[in-house]
This record gives structure tokens, sequence and C-alpha cells, in this order.
């Protein structure tokens, strides 16, 4: 069971090796690494990610098979099937670190601040379901002067809703709540560079001394 801290600490090593093209220290895997895994997994970080093709989140932290529990849907949004995935993960492997992960240029993020200025009739209702899911973090940014810079507007939206994402995980379930209450488990958020390639660790990070 790696340390919530070890865990980011890994990834920390990973973003960079893969946003310097460094060597890569994972090695597609072959059969023996996957027949060592048929006997169960043991991935020492959870993921909570954006669907888009651009954030694989293996690839970005130079992971391998079974490293990762990923867990991805348009706008990193969180919702009851995704908060039980994470729930899964921490309880049946004992996965200490959580990452949701946001990205620049976020389609899904975009869509939304389009749709609270120019309200759209005919969006599909599961499309609208994921809208809706990160209105409420962005709508009162509209409400500021970031109106008048949408580059700027688009950036606070995006970690904004890294921050209410991160927030639901910690205080929308009563397991997770208590795994961090118990200090086994660390819930942060991020945000991923589409053009440097690396992780920017912002949200939730502990104290180090």
């Amino acid at each position: 069971m790696t340390p919530a801290i070890d865990a980011l600490k890994r990834l920390q090593a990973g973003n960079h090796r893969f946003a310097s093209d460094a060597d890569s220290l994972s090695t597609r895997p072959g059969r023996a690494r996957r027949n060592a895994l048929l006997a169960g997994q043991a991935p020492f970080a959870i993921v909570l990610g954006c669907s888009d093709s651009r954030v694989p989140a293996e690839i970005i932290f130079d992971q391998g098979l079974g490293d990762l529990f990923v867990i991805r849907v348009a706008g990193n949004v969180v919702a009851p099937s995704l908060v039980g995935s994470v729930e899964f993960a921490a309880e049946k492997f004992g996965t200490r670190l959580v990452v949701v992960l946001g990205h620049s240029m976020c389609g899904a993020v975009l869509a939304t601040l389009d749709e609270l200025e120019r309200p759209t009739t005919n969006r599909s209702p599961n499309l609208q379901s994921i809208v809706d899911r990160i209105r409420p973090s962005v709508e009162t940014l509209l409400e500021t002067d970031l109106r008048q810079d949408r580059e700027a507007l688009v950036q606070h939206a995006i970690r904004a809703n890294v921050r209410a994402a991160a927030n639901h995980l910690r205080h929308g379930s009563r397991i997770l709540e208590q795994l961090i209450q118990q200090d086994s488990l660390l819930v942060v958020g991020a945000e991923y560079s589409l053009e440097t390639g690396l992780v920017d660790f912002f949200d939730g990070l502990p104290e180090l001394d």
C-alpha cells in the first residue's frame, strides 16, 4: 500500500519524464506482467480525469499496466457512479491518493460557459447533464471582471470545476469522508497543460515539513 505522499511524488516524477521527453520507465507490458496481474491489482493512485483523447493518465504520468485506477468522463465531473468507482478502489485496493485531473482548453467547460452566455434549447439531455454538473462552479465567474477576458475566464473556470469535483469527493461520500478523517485518503486537484505537457497539482496538497 503506497502512502498518499509517495504516490503523489511518483506521479509528479512520471509527469516530468513525460513532459521533458526523458526515457520512459514504463515499458510495454509483456506476458509476465499481464500474468502477474491476474491474481489482482494494487493501483497506487486513483485518477478521475476528462475523457479528452489528449489526456490519457497512464501516458502523461508515465505509468504502466496495473499502476493507476483511471476513471474518465467528459469534464471530469462527479456523478454517483463515479463516486462509487472511487469508493470501490479506495476500499477494495487500499489506494490512498485520488487525483481529480482537469486540463487546459477543456471542451466541456467551454460548452458550459457558452451555454451560460448563449442558452440553447435543443441540446441532448445527456450532454446537458454534464453541463449542469459544471454550471454551479463556473457561473459566478461570469459576475466578475473575468467576463471581459475570455482566456482568463476559461482558465479560472477549469480550475473552479476541478476544485468543485474534488470537494464533492471529499464531502459527498460517507465512505470517502471517513477515510479522509482517518488519514487513509488524500484527494487533490490538478490541471494538465496541453501546451506544456505538465501537470500542476494546485488543490488539496498537504503541508509538508
